[in-house]
């Protein structure tokens, strides 16, 4: 295997480990799928792969299951080296996107299917299957087939199977992201909560950022087959660690120029930052989330406040709870700004296409990055 050179990262949980990864690499061939990647996951959490298609975030939880084993690296599970073991003999259940139920059985047949294999007796099969049902909220559905069953019931009888046999550790490929929208956002609510009442340390792949954020106790950002990011879903979004972190946790107005003193210019506007470490005159990435583009009452006075800004809005999209508002300002240079207003922050203000008013962004609120460096640390 060629070995390429990269960084990598460490998480450490606040309890001792129940999960630990070191030093992982996958290939397929030539293909480094998985590079140095090291983690430390505690009994009880609930952690999110997160990251865009072929980032290596399926590939690291199959390693972990032992469906695709990794190339090199460890893997130790409750203090129990389980590199090298094959997938029959670790402790897991596991939740497919498709669902992978037996369509021949019925639902309380495949969800005792697991049980079976131990050979306990029949009666307390029985038993553990009722209770499985009534804890997913499926009690009346003992009887069906899964072709019966909608998605979203298909799905928490995927999740009983997976959870019957009292897992140490419980893996969800996308188990989600078949589903409609509405049904998604009642069914990761529920996942949570069956997950926060079983206490069983859980691990979720998913692409879907706002699932990631709703669900997670730590999110693991992943990217070309590193870690770019280990941290709490507020964590993440509010102090990126890159600017792909940046990108694709949520939106930003990207901007490049220069770093010096504590500010970065753009265009005949300074905004102050927190200090950032970086040489004066350093070339960086400006970003800035919408909903922290602050806005102030036509005619506030921009001059004299640090971070305040004259512009003038060129339209308006409404998309429910926020207006999503295209600015235009001299003091940028014609740099284009997109701000996210709340509903009530229009009405107050009287914002409408072609009004002028001020804009704040917050010294806390501009990320700084140095240019070309993806993997560089976030500022300010």
């Amino acid at each position: 295997m060629s070995e390429l050179q990269a960084e990598g990262a460490v998480a450490t949980p606040a309890e001792p480990s129940y999960l630990k990864i070191e030093g992982l690499w996958k290939a397929f061939g030539d293909f480094i799928a998985l590079r140095e990647v090291s983690l430390d996951i505690a009994r009880g959490e609930f952690i999110c792969f997160l990251g865009p298609s072929g980032c290596g975030k399926t590939t690291l939880l199959r390693a972990i299951a032992g469906l695709d084993p990794q190339s090199r690296g460890t893997i130790r599970q409750g203090g129990r080296d389980i590199s090298e073991l094959p997938a029959s003999q670790r402790d897991y259940g596991i939740v497919f996107q498709s669902y992978a139920l037996f369509p021949n059985l019925t639902v309380e047949r495949n969800i005792a299917f697991g049980l079976e294999n131990t050979k306990r007796p029949k009666a307390e099969i029985a038993a553990r299957v009722r209770e499985l049902l009534a804890l997913v909220g499926l009690p009346d559905q003992a009887k069906k087939y899964p072709a019966q069953l909608s998605g979203g019931q298909q799905q928490r009888i995927a999740l009983a199977r997976a959870i019957a046999i009292n897992p140490g550790l419980l893996l969800l490929d996308e188990p989600l992201s078949a589903l409609d929208a509405k049904v998604r956002v009642h069914l990761r609510h529920e996942i949570k909560e069956l997950q926060r009442k079983l206490g069983v340390t859980t691990i979720m792949v998913t692409h879907d950022q706002e699932e990631a954020l709703s669900m997670a106790d730590r999110i693991v950002v992943m990217n070309h087959g590193v870690i770019e990011q280990i941290g709490t879903p507020t964590e993440i979004y509010r102090h990126p660690a890159t600017l792909f972190v940046a990108d694709f946790i949520g939106e930003t107005n990207r901007i490049a120029t220069t770093y010096s003193g504590g500010a970065v210019k753009l265009g005949d506007a300074t905004l102050q930052t927190r200090e950032t470490g970086l040489a004066d005159g350093a070339a960086v990435t400006v970003a800035v989330r919408p909903e922290d583009v602050l806005p102030h009452a036509i005619g506030h006075e921009a001059a004299t406040k640090p971070n305040h800004l004259p512009v003038r809005i060129v339209d308006m999209e409404f998309l429910g709870s926020y207006w999503r508002t295209h600015l235009a300002s001299a003091a940028l240079g014609g740099t284009p700004l997109v701000a996210n207003f709340s509903m009530n922050a229009v009405r107050r203000l009287g914002l409408s296409a072609g009004a002028e008013m001020t804009v704040e962004l917050p010294a806390e609120r501009v990320l700084v990055f140095p240019q070309g460096d993806t993997r560089g640390g976030a500022h300010g």
